[in-house]
């Protein structure tokens, strides 16, 4: 499973505002409302602190956000009587991070703090919680999600036992587009042995195009791409085609799976668009031979596998 990162801890290194460039006006009164409101809905329990004596406000003490984001007491408390100064990016981040805020909240306390959010650099690889959750509450599917760069980024047990042990991969052996083009293909046994291998291989080119052009300053995409046209002639073709609208989706494909034979699965994927990621869910017919070996992969899991996928 993608890891899962631990929340700051209680140490901390206190940092000086830093300069920056003023974006626009601070609406100071709103950013305090809004850092106040925010504070106040956290528990000291939601972050790992102690709850220690009575408090006499609801939630977080502006010290312990203060802590949480490695800014200085004085500052935050200046930030939330409406008389701070203009804060930085960075600042903003630990804000985020430290209060919880979720993805518009975050872009709501920029537009306070003057500070639009800029563009994402690159694809993102951070999975909400959330999404983790759904994946572990699939016992009987196998579900992934993927980046806009087509990397597998979290998966559940059963899509590690029908496809392969992410976890014993490298973080580049992950992404199926340079699977599909580069390899390895074990035993002529291209994209795990799956049916539509290859119409996957032609409509993720044009996905990865319009990748490309989301995030024309990332230098990984401009990596993969530049890897893919070198070391796959196949890519490059179609790459040459500019095509920029693939194939419908594929709604039933087989695996040929070197332990269990056979599995059928019916596939659907569902968009996460502010993050521009994809779940894909994998699910067998219920009653039918690959519904039993789906089951019989949910038990037996990667540690008989035996044969490299």
């Amino acid at each position: 499973m993608a890891g899962r990162g631990p929340y700051p801890g209680t140490g901390c290194t206190w940092l000086a505002a830093p300069a920056h460039a003023h974006t626009g006006e601070v609406n100071r009164r709103a950013l305090a409302d809004f850092l106040r409101s925010r504070r106040e809905r956290i528990s000291p329990a939601d972050v790992g602190l102690p709850s220690g004596p009575r408090r006499r406000t609801p939630g977080l003490r502006r010290e312990e956000v203060a802590q949480l984001a490695y800014i200085s007491t004085e500052y935050y408390t200046r930030l939330e009587q409406a008389r701070g100064p203009h804060p930085s990016r960075e600042v903003l981040a630990q804000l985020a991070r430290a209060l919880r805020l979720t993805d518009a909240e975050r872009d709501h306390l920029h537009h306070l703090a003057g500070a639009p959010p800029a563009p994402a650099p690159g694809p993102s690889r951070e999975v909400r919680q959330s999404i983790l959750d759904l994946l572990d509450r699939l016992p009987l599917a196998a579900a992934f999600v993927t980046s806009a760069t087509l990397e597998i980024i979290a998966w559940n047990d059963l899509a590690a036992a029908l496809m392969e042990d992410f976890s014993a991969l490298p973080r580049r052996e992950r992404n199926l587009v340079r699977r599909v083009f580069l390899g390895p293909h074990p035993n002529g046994r291209r994209l795990y042995g799956v049916s539509d291998s290859d119409a996957f291989a032609r409509s993720s080119v044009p996905q990865l195009r319009a990748t490309a052009a989301r995030y024309p300053d990332d230098p990984e995409v401009t990596e993969l791409i530049g890897e893919l046209l070198a070391g796959s002639e196949e890519f490059a073709r179609l790459w040459a085609d500019h095509e920029v609208a693939g194939g419908g989706p594929t709604l039933r494909k087989t695996f040929d799976h070197p332990v269990v034979g056979p599995v059928t699965v019916n596939c659907d994927a569902l968009d996460i668009t502010d993050r521009d990621q994809r779940v894909v869910i994998y699910t067998a017919t219920p009653g039918s031979p690959s519904d039993e070996a789906l089951r019989l992969l949910a038990v037996i899991g990667t540690q008989h596998m035996g044969v490299s996928s």
